[in-house]
């Protein structure tokens, strides 16, 4: 895992963004491949209209503010002592990421912006997840840095967060304590002590817990065992449809929206 893709756009969430993806590069050793979206405005006018119209302003207003942005993220880029590269993007934040990730091992994005509705960072996230194949890294926008010492595994025994978990291995090498929570519900393809000695072999030692009371929602197991476990990050599959993730994505949604911590998600 050496190639980090990181969204750019001059947002409410973009420090945290790059603080995190900071962090994983130096960590991992790794490339930094930054992709800045300048992005169409949310207009409904006629963009061609008199010269352009009102649409056609707003965009160009739009690329001189991620022009300016631009010149002082590579700036402070230029003084972090890592490998880098810059794309100018002109679109949406879905398009671009996956565009871009089709050679990435790992994405930056935010799970959310609290202050602003715009852009929908969440539905950016969850559309992101849903179209890559490389585990996503989702941060607050409030995060400043990250910590990858305590690592939380929610296993649900399905595809996707074995899959998930296998592809974060460089990650989950890094942690000084690795725990796996399983909440069974019986649909269970792969036990968490299977995935335990897989990690094993990575030279990757996890304590397993297991939760067989099913009266409260998965997402607020995984919360609370993060607390417990004073977990740096969550490591899990998204949109499977296990106990522990639900069918259609509740919990996935929910994390999103609600996790305190980074999330490491993969489809």
């Amino acid at each position: 895992m050496k190639n980090v893709l990181l969204l750019v756009h001059d947002d409410d969430g973009q420090e945290a963004r790059l603080q995190a993806a900071l962090d994983l590069t130096r960590a991992l050793d790794g490339h930094l491949s930054c992709v800045d979206v300048s992005l169409y405005p949310a207009f409904a006018g006629d963009y061609y209209y008199g010269g352009g119209g009102a649409a056609g302003m707003l965009l160009a207003d739009e690329r001189q503010r991620e022009s300016k942005n631009k010149t002082q993220v590579s700036a402070r880029l230029a003084n972090e002592g890592l490998a880098w590269d810059w794309t100018d993007v002109t679109g949406n934040f879905f398009e671009a990421v996956v565009d871009a990730a089709r050679l990435a091992d790992v994405v930056v994005v935010n799970r959310e912006l609290e202050r602003y509705p715009y852009p929908d960072m969440h539905g950016v996230a969850s559309r992101i997840l849903t179209h890559v194949r490389v585990p996503v890294l989702a941060v607050s926008s409030e995060q400043r840095g990250l910590k990858l010492n305590r690592a939380l595994v929610a296993f649900d025994g399905q595809a996707s967060s074995a899959a998930t978990m296998r592809a974060c291995v460089p990650i989950l090498r890094l942690a000084e304590a690795v725990e796996i929570l399983m909440v069974r519900d019986g649909a269970e393809q792969v036990e968490p002590s299977e995935a335990a000695a897989y990690l094993s072999r990575h030279g990757i030692h996890a304590e397993v817990k297991i939760v067989d009371d099913g009266l409260q929602p998965a997402d607020r197991y995984i919360m609370e065992e993060s607390d417990n476990f004073r977990a740096d990050y969550i490591v899990m599959g998204a949109y499977s449809h296990g106990r522990l993730m639900e069918t259609f994505g509740g919990v996935t949604k929910r994390m999103l929206r609600n996790a305190h911590i980074p999330l490491l998600l993969g489809h």
